[in-house]
């Protein structure tokens, strides 16, 4: 009992964390590519308007442990072209082909740890793009 009221208590303060280095983006404007963007934030990518919409799993090994497997982070992404608009799940440092651009998660933040819980609120996303 005492160990799950611990990880509630984690969960919870896990809330307050702030990344310093992750700027904030304008009600809705894009953030210029390269820039950290939380869930729901889009961020210009070549010609392309990209969106994080939920990690869908987030398997990496935790930087305070010794893995055999390195883990992945996937992240549903919504990818807005030109009169066009999917939304694909991204593997973190695999590249995605639309239409217009090739789209990579370059990115995710915090690393994962054993010891704390990451909320969705405190991911940050970094894509890259080519045309």
């Amino acid at each position: 009992m005492k160990k799950l009221a611990a990880l509630g208590a984690l969960a919870l303060l896990s809330g307050c964390i702030h990344y310093r280095n992750a700027p904030a983006v304008d009600n809705g404007a894009a953030a210029p590519q390269g820039t950290p963007v939380g869930l729901g934030q889009p961020v210009q990518v070549g010609t392309l308007i990209v969106t994080p919409i939920s990690v869908i799993e987030d398997s990496r090994c935790p930087e305070n442990a010794r893995c055999v497997w390195a883990g992945r982070l996937v992240v549903a992404t919504r990818i807005d072209g030109p009169g066009w608009r999917e939304t694909p799940e991204l593997a973190l440092g695999e590249s995605y082909t639309t239409p217009a651009a090739t789209v990579t998660l370059v990115s995710g933040l915090p690393e994962k740890r054993t010891d704390i819980v990451t909320a969705p609120a405190e991911y940050r996303f970094v894509y890259d793009g080519r045309n």
